[in-house]
């Protein structure tokens, strides 16, 4: 097999909690080599149980396979001496530390590109230092309030304002990390040897990343509406209630509408009822048209709906929970989820790559590092004792 594509990269990785290290996780996977810089008292998340050896909680293993840990006080008087040495000697270093505090810890770009002057540092901020919230601290829930998400659910639902279930704003501000270091070492490798500094802030980058759905009506100047994308916000965008469970369809265009209204019977409606006819008139009687669908969904069961419906060429599948979630993704033919052993004989369920590579594949690494697990190895390759 070929070299995994970041093979020879090497990355400072500075970051805790999920946002950096699902992007750093991530350039791991393209084999970069990541060592994950930790405190003594380590990366918050190895404390967010259960725990079946303290510090290696499963979030905390799940975004952290394939680094290398090494463990400093980076107050200490050696820690400029080692951290000037692994800077000189990465392509990468990126941080989600605040501002002030990585400059009273001589961390910031100015003082490391001192250092190596090919470095590409990341800063991956709260909100954008020269907006009105720079230097706060932000987490998930913060910025999914930030972003309107609580308030577009409730919208939807007709409930109060809820958080999606998920670190959504973290994970999604990861991959946006990770798709800038690959394109900044590109740059760097076809146009010239400079290093430079790029900032990410997470409330402008996912603000970006909700209204390119819902700047709607707004998008125009003088609006013609009020913001939003109806279709998103119908509380009939939901899994559909069968006779004996639940099924995610969605019956969207044209050929899907023509074909849906005539398995359940009303096929004169395609060419009787103009709400059918069209994109733009199916968005604006948008509640109408998918309580039609919903109607219909509770008269079969969810397998006869999706043998039905699929043969129709309309895009149906069962609605999971998450423990079937789990079982489906293990399953041989998905390969997401999959089992792996720790030096100890110690078993554990984790996470592949799921892109599919003719060459170079990339690989999930083995069990995140126990804190400080590198030190020794690392400090000896940077010549220090």
């Amino acid at each position: 097999m070929s070299k995994l594509p970041l093979s020879g990269i090497r990355v400072l990785d500075l970051t805790s909690v999920i946002m950096g290290p699902y992007a750093t996780q991530m350039l791991a996977e393209y084999g970069a080599d990541v060592i994950k810089l930790e405190p003594p008292e380590g990366d918050i998340m190895r404390g967010m149980g259960p725990h079946r050896e303290p510090g290696m909680g499963p979030v905390f293993l799940n975004l952290n396979r394939g680094k290398r840990s090494l463990c400093l006080d980076l107050k200490s008087p050696d820690a400029p001496d080692v951290i000037r040495k692994a800077i000189a000697s990465s392509d990468v270093f990126i941080t989600n530390m605040r501002r002030k505090a990585l400059e009273k810890l001589g961390l910031d770009w100015n003082t490391l590109r001192a250092c190596n002057d090919k470095l590409i540092y990341v800063f991956l901020s709260g909100f954008g230092e020269a907006g009105p919230d720079a230097g706060r601290p932000a987490y998930d829930d913060l910025i999914q309030g930030m972003i309107a998400l609580p308030d577009l659910v409730s919208r939807a639902n007709g409930c109060a304002p809820q958080y999606l279930p998920l670190n959504l704003a973290d994970k999604t501000m990861g991959l946006f990390a990770a798709q800038t270091v690959l394109a900044a070492l590109m740059q760097q490798r076809m146009h010239g040897g400079a290093g430079q500094y790029i900032e990410i802030p997470m409330l402008e980058t996912m603000a970006s990343f909700v209204l390119s759905d819902h700047l709607g009506a707004s998008t125009f100047e003088p609006p013609i509406g009020p913001p939003g994308n109806p279709r998103l916000l119908s509380p009939y965008r939901r899994p559909y209630r069968t006779r004996d469970g639940w099924l995610s369809s969605i019956v969207y265009t044209d050929r899907h509408w023509e074909s849906f209204l005539q398995l359940v019977g009303a096929g004169d409606l395609w060419e009787s009822d103009p709400r059918f006819r069209s994109m733009t008139s199916r968005t604006q009687h948008i509640d109408e048209v998918y309580a039609f669908v919903d109607q219909h969904m509770a008269t079969r069961t969810t397998e006869e709906w999706i043998e039905a419906l699929n043969a129709a060429d309309i895009p149906a599948a069962r609605a999971m929970g998450i423990d079937e979630l789990v079982g489906e993704m293990e399953r041989p033919e998905r390969g997401v989820v999959h089992r792996y052993q720790d030096a100890e004989g110690n078993w554990y369920r984790g996470l592949r790559p799921t892109a599919r590579w003719s060459d170079s594949q990339p690989q999930a690494g083995g069990v995140a590092p126990r804190l400080g697990e590198h030190t020794g190895d690392i400090l000896k390759e940077l010549g220090i004792g």
